[in-house]
C-alpha cells in the first residue's frame, strides 16, 4: 500500500505546497516544479518519448486543491492548468526524485533554448 498523506498544506505565498505521509516523509514541492511535472496527458503526453518541457513558469503558483477520490489531488495553477491528478504515489515518488527531476528540467530548458521566466 502506498503512503498517503497526514497533513497537505498550500503556502499560496512561498507558492509552495508541504506534504507529509504517513511514513513520516515529508516534502515540500515548488508550484513551479508541481506545475512543469504534472501528471497530465497535456505535459506527459501519451508515452515518456512525448514528454513536453513547459518553460515559462518560474512565479507560477497553486490557487486551489480539489480533492479526487480519497487517492489524488488536482491541483489548479495561476496560468490556468488544472488537468493533471496528482496521486499520492505520484507526489511521494516526486517528493523522493524532487532533485534529478528539477535538474532534468533545468537541462532541457538549456538545451532547448528556453527559460523559466516567461
Amino acid at each position: 500500500m502506498p503512503p498517503r498523506p497526514t497533513q497537505i498544506k498550500l503556502k499560496k505565498a512561498e507558492k509552495q505546497l508541504d506534504i507529509s505521509f504517513d511514513d513520516g516523509s515529508a516534502f515540500s514541492y515548488p508550484a513551479e516544479l508541481l506545475r512543469v511535472e504534472s501528471p497530465s496527458a497535456e505535459v506527459q503526453g501519451h508515452g515518456a518519448s512525448q514528454k513536453k518541457i513547459v518553460a515559462g513558469r518560474r512565479h507560477v503558483g497553486v490557487m486551489e486543491i480539489e480533492p479526487v477520490g480519497n487517492y489524488a489531488i488536482r491541483l489548479i495553477f495561476d496560468d490556468l492548468h488544472d488537468t493533471g491528478i496528482f496521486s499520492w504515489q505520484y507526489l511521494y515518488e516526486l517528493g523522493h526524485a524532487q532533485n534529478e527531476r528539477w535538474q532534468g528540467y533545468l537541462t532541457a530548458l538549456e538545451r532547448s533554448g528556453l527559460s523559466r521566466d516567461p
